[in-house]
């Protein structure tokens, strides 16, 4: 076995050289769950500015592009909505995986 730093930067931890590559596989996968996370608020934000400037049209008061700016607000919302509620559920899914995996290294 060797120390390998997990984590915590200031704990050291024993671990099997077979369960590095299972951590770093966690960690790749925690990395993607940020990453998909920031790609659902980026397109909020794009859906959001897009709502905003077509609400803000003074020369085509038009009902209809009205409600094109009222439906993309809404959208941006959901956006917003799912990409927290996804990212929570997966952080739950890894840690839970995580204190399972721990408690099985303890015995």
């Amino acid at each position: 076995m060797r120390k390998v730093r997990l984590h915590n930067p200031f704990k050291t931890r024993l671990i099997d050289e077979k369960l590095i590559r299972e951590h770093l596989a966690l960690e790749r996968t925690k990395l993607a769950n940020e990453r998909t996370l920031l790609s659902y608020i980026r397109a909020s934000i794009y859906l959001l500015i897009s709502g905003l400037a077509l609400l803000q049209i003074k020369e085509y008061q038009g009902y209809s592009l009205m409600w094109v700016g009222y439906l993309s607000l809404f959208i941006c919302i959901l956006f917003l909505l799912v990409g927290v509620s996804r990212y929570i559920a997966l952080e739950r899914k890894l840690n839970k995986l995580l204190r399972e995996d721990d408690s099985n290294q303890d015995t």
